[in-house]
């Protein structure tokens, strides 16, 4: 099987913990970030800018994306903008459609003809896909984001679509982003797919120390671990006499 190493899709590290953020900067093979208000949230982020500029004042060499929260389209483009000056190397979020379902094709086409540098997120239909490329038509760097991951929670394979998908986002000049992976295997799976991009969680990044482990060693890590919890919890069950065992029977 492939190593890291031997990837052509690159890996970004999906989270809004500052302290995390720039451990994983120091990772060579961690080549992006992204961040979204439901993770700043989670991590207690109480001011939305002092974060961003805290982060981008050790991240400066590498594409990070930060995401719009207003759902009316005028203050969806002027958080837009404003976003897109905190930096060249900045990727403006901006949900495939507001809360009402209305879709934002024509916010993306005005964004994207300014020259602002957008990640398109929360796609999970090819018809987005199709009408976001539309509108891109390779104006500006763009990543194109599915959640693939949410598509396989909805008992779908997102590997179909997401081949399809890259040749879409390729023929725009944009970049084909497989968001909210599940498991460590979507690294391969967006890889194989043609994905340019992965976000991945911390609980997915720590996992690639495992890539290409010998199984028969982890098979006997697993039972290694239930015998060393077993014993921490103090279980014991009496013994039965063999005799006794029989009789039972």
């Amino acid at each position: 099987m492939k190593s890291v190493r031997d990837l052509r899709v690159q890996i970004f590290a999906d989270g809004a913990d500052k302290a995390s953020m720039l451990e994983l900067y120091r990772q060579p093979h961690i080549k992006g970030f992204t961040t979204n208000p439901t993770l700043m949230r989670a991590s207690g982020v109480a001011d939305y800018r002092d974060f961003a500029l805290e982060v981008l004042a050790h991240i400066q060499d590498r594409p990070i994306s930060f995401e719009v929260f207003a759902d009316e389209e005028p203050e969806m483009e002027d958080q837009a903008r404003y976003i897109a000056e905190w930096g060249k190397h900045v990727f403006v979020k901006i949900p495939v459609m507001r809360t009402n379902g209305a879709p934002t094709y024509g916010l993306v086409r005005r964004l994207s003809e300014e020259g602002i540098q957008l990640n398109v997120t929360a796609l999970l239909t090819l018809e987005q896909v199709r009408n976001v490329c539309g509108v891109l038509r390779g104006r500006a760097a763009a990543y194109v984001s599915i959640f693939a991951g949410r598509i396989a929670d909805t008992g779908r394979d997102p590997v179909p679509l997401m081949r399809e998908a890259a040749a879409m986002v390729g023929d725009v000049g944009a970049q084909l982003m497989w968001a909210s992976p599940r498991e460590l295997l979507n690294v391969f799976q967006a890889d194989e797919a043609g994905c340019h991009v992965i976000t991945a969680t911390t609980d997915i990044l720590r996992k690639l120390p495992l890539v290409g482990k010998d199984l028969h060693e982890f098979s006997q890590e697993t039972v290694q671990m239930f015998r060393r919890d077993a014993v921490k919890s103090g279980f014991s069950l009496p013994v039965v006499s063999k005799e006794v065992a029989v009789s039972r029977r």
